[in-house]
C-alpha cells in the first residue's frame, strides 16, 4: 500500500500536481524537477551511467533513502532507467531535458555576471 501511495505522488502530465489542478505538462515537470536533489541527480548522470554508491559520493549530503526515492520517481517519470548492471542512466527524454535547460543555463550565466 505504501508503494502505491508513493507512485501516486510522482508528477505526471494530465494529473493534478503541486500548484496546479490542471496537470499541465509544464506544471508536472516543475513539480518533479523542484523536488530536493532531483536536478542534482540528473546533473550527475549527464556524462553517463553511475551506480548508487557513485551517486551518493557525487551528491554529497543526500541520504541514501532520499537518493533511492528520487531515483524511483525519476524512473517512474521516464527520465532515468536502471541498467542490467544496476547503474542508473538517463533515458532519451532525460537527456532531452539537458538540452531543454541549455537556455536557462545561459541565462543564469548572464545573471551571475550582473549580480
Amino acid at each position: 500500500m505504501l508503494r502505491k501511495t508513493k507512485r501516486q505522488s510522482v508528477p505526471h502530465p494530465g494529473r493534478p500536481v503541486r500548484g496546479s489542478t490542471s496537470g499541465r505538462p509544464i506544471m508536472a515537470a516543475l513539480d518533479l524537477l523542484g523536488r530536493r536533489w532531483t536536478l542534482r541527480v540528473l546533473w550527475e548522470l549527464r556524462d553517463g551511467p553511475l551506480g548508487a554508491r557513485a551517486l551518493l559520493e557525487h551528491c554529497d549530503g543526500v541520504s541514501p533513502s532520499v537518493l533511492y526515492q528520487r531515483l524511483g520517481e525519476l524512473i517512474e517519470a521516464g527520465l532515468v532507467r536502471q541498467l542490467d548492471d544496476l547503474r542508473y542512466d538517463l533515458t532519451d527524454i532525460g537527456r532531452g531535458l539537458g538540452a531543454a535547460l541549455e537556455p536557462l543555463i545561459e541565462w543564469s550565466r548572464r545573471w551571475a555576471h550582473q549580480a
